[in-house]
């Protein structure tokens, strides 16, 4: 009997990971919406006049994505991420997810939703007084639909997920930053949500540790299609691991669109000074740079293959110009390589020139 339990047990347990693995699937393959704004804004009351934090917003967030929102402290990101959870509730306009509207949702409404909702928090606010195991499980338990062996085999689950199964027993304050922050992830997970919320997840933690927080939310994406929402004011981190991002500024959206676009092609004053940042690229030495150099001045932007073909020798010998690069970078945005010269270009036909670069799919910015 008991061995008929355990196997019950267990099969139970398979098929609910594979049913919600599934159903997240599932979705993401039908590219639809999981979080949508309509004119969505929030106001707080002081004194007798109302302070906004967000102005009317629209966007979509994809089923699957990871979607990214940068801003300076105050811009307004924490202030929409609590409002997907509904931890606020918004001065006016329409939140839906999965397509219904949980603008008007009651107190049992909400309990009910906030399940599909996990959220990693910046300081980790962890229950010092309770165990790794305790943590994880403490959402679980608050939900009271999970029986004991449910719980504990999810806990089993997730403390492998985040290479933790052997701090099972410890207290957080014997955790390092990383290890807290994994514990955090774990907990997020544990009522197997269907939108992961990150508010500052990796600001407390050192570069290397960062990383390594990085990549396990980009493999749980992978292997989930779970969506991430991912609020950050550190460029480095949406170049890493997001599909999309807003950069936000006073409450507002100034720029929106694929990673891609947005980091390689900044068009907001507010969305510059982030990729400036993030290149530790000082303004005012390049701009002395620019000044300095000769004949017409060019930003080559390479993406995917093209970024690694000997592509400016070639252009030099048809065309007969001569060039010095003033800066440039190589790297990558998820999982695409790109790369950005800033050349200086003198004799020869430069006509040939930049007819080239366009044959080689490289995109050209004319500087002066």
């Amino acid at each position: 009997m008991a061995r008929n339990g355990f196997l019950r047990n267990r099969w139970l347990g398979f098929a609910g990971r594979l049913g919600y693995t599934v159903a997240l699937l599932t979705l993401h393959s039908q590219g639809c919406y999981v979080i949508e704004f309509d004119q969505v804004k929030k106001s707080y009351q002081v004194g007798d006049r109302a302070i906004p934090a967000l102005h009317p917003t629209s966007m979509t967030i994809q089923t699957g994505e990871v979607f990214g929102i940068v801003g300076h402290s105050g811009a307004g990101k924490s202030t929409l991420i609590r409002l997907i959870n509904r931890l606020e509730a918004p001065s006016g306009g329409r939140i839906l997810i999965d397509g219904e509207d949980v603008t008007g949702y009651g107190a049992d409404e909400l309990r009910s939703f906030r399940r599909k909702v996990g959220m990693i928090f910046q300081h980790f606010n962890l229950l010092s007084s309770k165990t790794v195991r305790d943590n994880i499980s403490f959402p679980m338990k608050l939900a009271g639909i999970y029986s004991r062996n449910e719980i504990r085999q999810r806990v089993d689950e997730l403390l492998a997920r985040v290479g933790l199964s052997d701090q099972a027993g410890k207290y957080p304050a014997q955790l390092s930053g990383g290890q807290k922050q994994r514990v955090g992830i774990a907990r997020a997970l544990a009522c197997r949500p269907t939108i992961l919320l990150c508010d500052e997840a990796t600001s407390a933690l050192d570069p290397q540790t960062t990383q390594s927080v990085l990549r396990l939310l980009a493999d749980i994406n992978q292997e989930l299609g779970l969506t991430i929402v991912l609020i950050t004011h550190e460029m480095d981190v949406v170049r890493r691991v997001c599909d999309r991002v807003v950069v936000m500024d006073a409450g507002e959206v100034v720029e929106m669109g694929p990673v891609t676009d947005v980091f390689l092609h900044p068009r907001h004053p507010t969305t510059r000074d982030f990729v400036f940042e993030s290149e530790n690229i000082d303004r005012d030495e390049l701009q002395q740079d620019l000044q300095r150099a000769e004949g017409r001045i060019l930003r080559l932007t390479f993406k995917g293959e093209a970024t690694y073909k000997p592509l400016l020798g070639h252009v030099a010998r048809e065309s007969g110009v001569d060039f010095s690069i003033l800066s440039g970078r190589i790297d990558h945005i998820k999982a695409t390589p790109y790369g950005q010269l800033t050349l200086s270009l003198v004799g020869g036909d430069l006509d040939l020139a930049m007819a080239a670069f366009h044959r080689a799919d490289v995109d050209v910015e004319v500087v002066r």
